[in-house]
């Protein structure tokens, strides 16, 4: 599954089932802070006498419900400053959980009063603000987490939103480098079949119409942000050599020397088109003779090698590799670096006689 797909998934479901993870989260926080009350009172057994224990237990209870309800209220109105200037959203929430710290105290010892005996239920002003100090502690607490969580949960929402429109911005560029192709090649194949037709050969101008459009519907069904095994690319290769070998005729030489276990690699679609392309025009197009076009494909320490040799006239001296033999090799080179991000390489070498374009990329299968 594309990485791009997972996360834009990924950050539907975030946003999908915030509602459902806060309660979820409530529940568990309010379960745990009943446990550690009661776990506290079991520890020290001189705070109660032997009869106070179930009378405890509801005061828990309502201690327990009545900060869940209380908390929830703080959620609702921190989610209305929340966005505000920092100079708002600390004073309204730092008087907000004051506050419901208040109100809390005022529940627990009204239960206290009503379960326990009048010696453990709080009494006196002092008291009551003390305990209230408490309280706000726990409710401050519970406000730390509910902000960090939902700041990690906003960060992770961008960075996934900035993958998901990255994803966008690169399957754009490989779109435009892929079909930037098809003009440059579909102009070569037209001058050669107007080429038929003035010499008359209309048997061979009628098939490399047939051939013609059977490439173009292979490459415009072909995703350009899709992986193709070896085989299914040379496959491909081959409808295109088709069209060039009613072009040049007996001028035209092809070979290849594959592995067996270079056959099953991914590489993207129509990633040798304009390899040989590039060979036909310098190699081939430009010599009475013709020429002869070699591709090769090893895999070597997790490395596909791939390389498309001609014995043509070769790079000029001085010319960057892959940068003077036009617009085929130069978007090639921008594919790898899109869809590979350096883990690609494509390299360029004279040989006597000829070229040598050479790409490596890691050796990825759909297994």
């Amino acid at each position: 599954m594309h990485p791009d797909y997972m996360a834009m998934r990924l950050l539907k479901q975030i946003s999908g089932h915030r509602e459902a993870a806060f309660w979820s989260l409530q529940l568990l926080a309010w379960s745990a802070y009943f446990a550690a009350q009661f776990v506290a009172a079991l520890f020290y057994p001189e705070m109660l006498g032997p009869n106070q224990l179930q009378g405890y237990l509801v005061v828990l209870v309502i201690a327990a419900t009545s900060g869940f309800a209380l908390s929830s209220g703080l959620r609702y109105l921190f989610r209305e400053v929340r966005e505000r200037g920092i100079a708002v959203v600390i004073p309204v929430c730092f008087a907000a959980i004051y506050a419901a710290a208040l109100i809390w105290r005022l529940f627990i010892n009204a239960a206290l009063s009503a379960f326990l005996d009048e010696r453990v239920a709080a009494h006196g002003i002092g008291q009551f603000f003390a305990g209230a100090l408490i309280s706000t502690y726990v409710l401050l607490s519970w406000s730390a987490l509910y902000f960090g969580i939902y700041f990690y949960a906003s960060v992770q929402r961008e960075r996934l939103a900035t993958a998901h429109a990255e994803g966008l911005a690169r399957e754009a560029q490989l779109k435009m480098l892929r079909y930037q192709l098809n003009p440059h090649f579909l102009f070569n194949t037209l001058n050669a079949i107007s080429t038929l037709v003035l010499d008359h050969d209309n048997q061979r101008a009628n098939l490399a119409v047939t051939r013609l459009s059977g490439f173009l519907r292979h490459s415009l069904d072909q995703d350009p942000m899709k992986r193709v095994t070896l085989r299914e690319e040379l496959n491909a290769l081959g409808l295109y050599l088709g069209i060039e070998q009613l072009r040049f005729g007996a001028r035209l030489e092809f070979s290849q020397d594959i592995a067996v276990s270079a056959e099953s690699v991914l590489v993207p679609s129509l990633l040798l088109q304009p390899l040989v392309e590039n060979a036909l025009k310098y190699a081939v197009a430009n010599r009475e003779a013709g020429g002869r076009i070699t591709i090769r494909a090893t895999v070597m320490d997790g490395q596909l090698q791939l390389a498309v040799t001609d014995d043509g006239p070769g790079l000029p001296e001085g010319v960057i590799p892959v940068g003077g033999r036009g617009v085929g090799l130069a978007n090639t080179r921008d594919r790898l670096a899109v869809l590979y991000a350096g883990r690609a390489r494509l390299l360029g070498r004279n040989l006597t006689p000829g070229c040598c374009i050479e790409i490596h990329l890691p050796a990825e299968t759909s297994a």
